[in-house]
């Protein structure tokens, strides 16, 4: 793992600048979704994927985990996409090119794993496509033929189109409300797939927990083995605060480094989803109070 703060930011790293500078950033869906492109380029020259980092926006801030969604070791840099859901997350997307995060640590957490499964499904949910363009990648390097299905509410949602079809053999796109593509869930789709005929050696699904949840539940009924890699609150990233914990096969994990990936058959979803529910009045609370103190010229 590797850290870098502003404490050894000057000079301490070549390329487009000190590490933690952010070199772009973009509105994938405008106050939503955000896609930022930093300085990091000993991450960048050791991060696989599957892994993720963990940063803060600035010294009042909590750590937040981030699946790396691309990366050049060539420049040095890493690429991140998140979805606004709290106050961190709303920080990270005020920030600008030449803004500086205060502190990054990765590349965290275990590789995906990844073998010749002949023809592979990746299925995403909502900002789950992020995390799995890295790894669609990888599948297809280790020569599998890989299908991907991208779903979300509405067609406006929907990221990464182009990105996940240079990874992939064939995207297929679901919405809820039938404003592209497949009417419905994509775990309704993949089904209708296998009772079709398609054949996949494996399933990989990354989104909402009840996405995941549904789509682990089409693959577990076909006989399809199905990883998942799980997003749960996180504060140190090395397996001591707990707070990540969840259960696999009855046994506890910690996603910070036992996965953030695991096998979907075992995950107890409804678990998951309480512990990640206990937490949003506190995000809804600190949420408030922020935008509060901007109003008032503050922040």
């Amino acid at each position: 793992m590797v850290t870098a703060s502003r404490a050894d930011l000057p000079g301490a790293t070549p390329g487009p600048g000190p590490a933690g500078t952010i070199i772009e950033t973009e509105a994938l869906v405008p106050g939503l979704i955000h896609r930022m492109r930093f300085v990091a380029p000993a991450i960048a020259r050791k991060r696989r994927a599957g892994q993720f980092i963990l940063l803060r926006v600035d010294a009042d801030g909590e750590r937040i985990p981030l699946t790396i969604a691309d990366a050049d070791p060539n420049e040095g840099t890493l690429t991140i996409v998140w979805q606004v859901v709290g106050l961190t997350t709303s920080k990270l997307a005020q920030l600008r090119a030449g803004d500086r995060l205060l502190d990054v640590a990765g590349p965290l957490g275990l590789p995906t794993h990844i073998e010749p499964w002949g023809r592979v499904a990746c299925v995403c949910g909502g900002i789950g496509t992020a995390p799995m363009y890295p790894i669609a990648q990888a599948l297809r390097a280790a020569g599998n033929e890989v299908d991907t299905i991208i779903g979300a509410r509405t067609k406006d949602l929907l990221i990464l189109g182009g990105e996940m079809a240079q990874a992939s053999d064939r995207v297929l796109f679901c919405t809820d409300d039938g404003s592209l593509g497949y009417h419905g869930f994509v775990s309704g789709l993949l089904d209708e797939r296998i009772a079709a005929g398609e054949r996949y050696g494996h399933v990989f699904a990354i989104g909402p927990v009840p996405m995941m949840k549904a789509t682990v539940a089409v693959a577990k009924k076909h006989g399809i083995a199905a990883t998942v890699s799980l997003n749960p609150v996180m504060v140190d990233g090395t397996g001591m605060c707990g707070g990540c914990r969840v259960t696999v096969n009855a046994e506890t994990k910690f996603c910070c480094v036992d996965g953030p990936e695991f096998d979907g058959w075992g995950v107890d979803f409804d678990e998951l989803q309480k512990r990640l529910a206990s937490y949003r009045e506190y995000e809804r609370r600190a949420l408030e109070a922020h935008d509060c103190r901007i109003g008032l010229g503050g922040r």
